[in-house]
């Protein structure tokens, strides 16, 4: 049992990833969810998760789904099972993320891609703008010792 997303149908298994799918996709691509959510819940961005979907789940129908939810599978003893290794990037070192790989589109539009472009310029100026602080504060401190 599950819910069907009101505007593109696409299925969400309970109130919380249903209230989470139809904002963050209004946010992001501001389209017809947006329009939707506009028109039914007004102030939906004043709104969490949990009081979004006390709402939505009320505008949505619920329906018996065949297959398997995603975050439902691979459990043992109520964890799910990795098996992949955990590492935490750091300063310098090289991530390689592809935005595509969570959202399953192959194509990026102009817009998006000027964003994340300008995102990752500001972060390395953001990361060398707090290395050059750094050095001054160890030289600052070496002098007035």
């Amino acid at each position: 049992m599950g819910y069907a997303c009101p505007v593109c149908e696409a299925p969400q298994q309970d109130a919380a990833h249903l209230a989470d799918h139809l904002a963050f996709t209004a946010l992001v691509h501001h389209d017809d969810h947006e329009s939707w959510l506009d028109e039914q819940v007004g102030d939906w961005g004043q709104y969490g998760t949990d009081g979004l979907a006390e709402i939505v789940v009320e505008l949505a129908p619920s329906v018996k789904y065949d297959q398997v939810f995603e975050d439902t599978v691979h459990r043992q003893h109520g964890r799910q099972m990795h098996d992949h290794g955990h590492h935490t990037a750091s300063v310098g070192d090289k991530v390689n993320m592809d935005p595509m790989d969570e959202t399953g589109q192959t194509q990026i539009d102009t817009e998006t891609q000027t964003v994340i472009k300008e995102a990752r310029e500001l972060t390395a100026q953001m990361i060398h703008t707090d290395d050059e602080d750094a050095s001054d504060d160890k030289n600052t401190d070496t002098h007035e010792k």
